[in-house]
């Protein structure tokens, strides 16, 4: 094993894959393929053809790939990445990778593959449905979030937790990609041409950037529970039958918000690009009900979830005790999601990093017409967060822009 940084080669893969116990048969002839197509990391998928065994090699480069050498990034993120899925699998077993090893010289961790599985983003494209996420997803978000917090925890050993998952560089890219260059002409924002009017109207409305102000404050004060912090449907592997998180690499002590509203804001930009992935109108009717129907399931289930953790499991006292908390917290919790979401759903549309849903759109009037659907609908949930009292606020936003 080296005892220095520096990219893996293909071969050096294998020869790391090798010494993983109990996967592949002694003297595999054993493949590898860099399948890393993200902004940050090198990815090997080594297979041995003959036994049909695998598995995934994830390193940390020290720069974000997207941009290059002159944008350097902590090695550190692999290990928060690595220490983040071994915790969630504890709480939320099944839904995310299985981690086989870390390598703390290399940033490298080596885990399950999931092949059998497709990125959801790519299944949203292509139309399919997925019965059982909101379950998969409510289980996951209501588990990890709870059972990391204060209500679920010791409060002194969260506070280690919370030292523990210090991510100050990646978080810095989301406090200026998602609470900041959206709303000023920065050189980081990719703006299309088309909806440029769109991205300046926003520059100068006051109210919205009021609200945005808030929710970033949230962000980068409100040490609630360890977050994913990048929970798109890039970053979870899915069948009809089976969910796994995966990519933890932003995670770090937030507003618990922030990940629900991750997942709503990337269903809704799903819901905005079906005007192009429908084969017609009717499909995309059925569709776009199906995701509305989807995202109203995964609140009202991860709210159950949440309430009967806290009812069974909760270790504050006076949060248990004080009458009409739980209640409070709750409605706090669905504003938040419902803001982080529109802040997710702009940042998307012509920030630096843009969703295939939309930009794989080739006919430029539908893709301008999804963009300023999606931009529609993420400014009016950042208007209107903190006046929402359930789930149907944003299906009732959605029906008034979309249909």
């Amino acid at each position: 094993m080296t005892t220095t940084y520096h990219p893996l080669t293909e071969q050096e893969a294998i020869e790391i894959a090798r010494t993983i116990e109990g996967i592949f048969p002694e003297g595999a002839d054993l493949q590898s393929r860099e399948i890393g197509d993200g902004n940050l990391n090198l990815v090997f998928h080594i297979t041995d053809p003959a036994s049909g065994s695998s598995l995934i090699m994830k390193q940390a480069l020290p720069y974000a790939k997207v941009v290059g050498e002159s944008w350097p990034l902590t090695l550190d993120r692999a290990r928060i990445e690595s220490e983040s899925l071994i915790l969630q699998g504890k709480l939320a077993d099944g839904l995310v990778p299985k981690v086989y090893r870390y390598d703390t010289t290399l940033a490298l961790t080596v885990m399950e593959d999931l092949s059998s599985h497709i990125i959801m983003r790519r299944g949203l494209m292509d139309a399919i449905e997925y019965p059982l996420f909101a379950g998969h997803i409510s289980t996951f978000l209501a588990r990890t979030l709870f059972l990391t917090s204060d209500l679920g925890m010791n409060q002194q050993e969260k506070k280690l937790l919370v030292r523990d998952f210090i991510n100050p560089e990646l978080c810095k890219i989301t406090e200026e990609l998602i609470f900041d260059d959206p709303y000023t002409d920065a050189e980081t924002n990719n703006i299309p041409a088309p909806i440029r009017d769109a991205a300046e109207a926003i520059w100068q409305d006051g109210q919205l950037q009021l609200e945005v102000a808030l929710l970033r404050q949230k962000f980068l004060t409100s040490a609630e529970a360890l977050l994913h912090g990048d929970l798109h449907t890039g970053s979870i592997f899915i069948t009809p039958e089976s969910t796994k998180v995966i990519d933890p690499e932003f995670a770090y002590y937030g507003p618990m918000g922030f990940d629900i509203g991750a997942v709503i804001a990337n269903l809704l930009l799903n819901f905005a690009a079906q005007e192009h992935w429908s084969a017609d109108a009717d499909a995309r009717a059925r569709y776009r009900s199906g995701l509305l129907t989807m995202i109203e399931e995964i609140w009202t289930q991860f709210e159950a979830k949440f309430r009967a953790l806290w009812n069974e499991h909760c270790v504050d006292r006076l949060a248990s005790a004080a009458p009409g908390y739980q209640d409070l917290y709750l409605k706090r919790l669905l504003q938040d999601t419902i803001g982080f979401a529109g802040c997710k759903m702009v940042r998307r549309v012509y920030g630096l990093a843009h969703v295939a849903d939309i930009d794989a759109i080739t006919d430029v009037a539908v893709r301008e017409k999804a963009q300023r659907l999606a931009l529609a609908v993420g400014t009016a949930l950042i208007r209107s967060n903190r006046q929402a009292e359930t789930i149907g606020h944003v299906i009732d936003i959605v029906k008034k822009e979309g249909f």
